[in-house]
């Protein structure tokens, strides 16, 4: 039985199948597109609103979120909670860091929000940007978990879905194998690689 965010991602036609290159450099058949779903913004209130649904009594008082997805989901799941809202930019390959001036005091009650959780790279880069200005993390909320295995953040994760979806490196890849075009989706226009 799909759930309320599943059949969201569906009538948008954001679950596309293929042979997807991820931002994680992982191969996936299935991707999780969700700027089909971000440009509605009644679904993704829909969505958002079961992150702070969630969130709603654990004293949240800051919503961040890595660019860029995760800009939109922190605004709009701040709006519902009534607080404000920062972003984490990346500023070199393994690092994001809170600019334009975002301030956090030390203790401050932090809930990390992500779009598509799959190797937790940006979440847990959101997370050491916050600790380094003493922040506590009080949660993550993520639209889609399709994790393979837990992740561990050492916080409570909350997922508006979840789908354990298959990925593979480069060098184990079944699709790969087949010969079936690798298609990098996301930011610039799909393209094979």
């Amino acid at each position: 039985m799909a759930t309320e965010a599943e059949k969201i991602f569906e009538k948008c036609g954001a679950i596309l199948k293929g042979h997807f290159l991820l931002t994680s450099g992982l191969h996936s058949p299935i991707y999780w597109e969700k700027f089909q779903v971000l440009q509605f913004p009644h679904y993704t209130q829909k969505l958002c609103q079961m992150i702070s649904n969630h969130f709603k009594n654990q004293g949240v008082e800051v919503v961040a979120g890595p660019t860029t997805g995760g800009i939109i989901l922190a605004f709009e799941v701040a709006r519902e909670l009534g607080v404000r809202s920062i972003f984490a930019e990346r500023t070199s390959e393994k690092e994001r860091d809170f600019t334009r001036s975002f301030t956090l005091k030390p203790g401050e009650r932090v809930l990390v929000v992500d779009d598509v959780l799959t190797t937790g790279k940006s979440i847990n880069e959101v997370m050491a940007a916050l600790k380094k200005k003493g922040a506590t993390i009080i949660g993550i909320g993520v639209l889609v978990d399709r994790s393979e295995e837990e992740m561990g953040f050492g916080v409570p994760l909350f997922s508006c879905h979840r789908s354990v979806t298959k990925t593979y490196s480069s060098s184990d890849c079944p699709l790969c194998a087949e010969k079936m075009p690798l298609v990098k989706p996301g930011s610039s226009p799909q393209s094979e690689v």
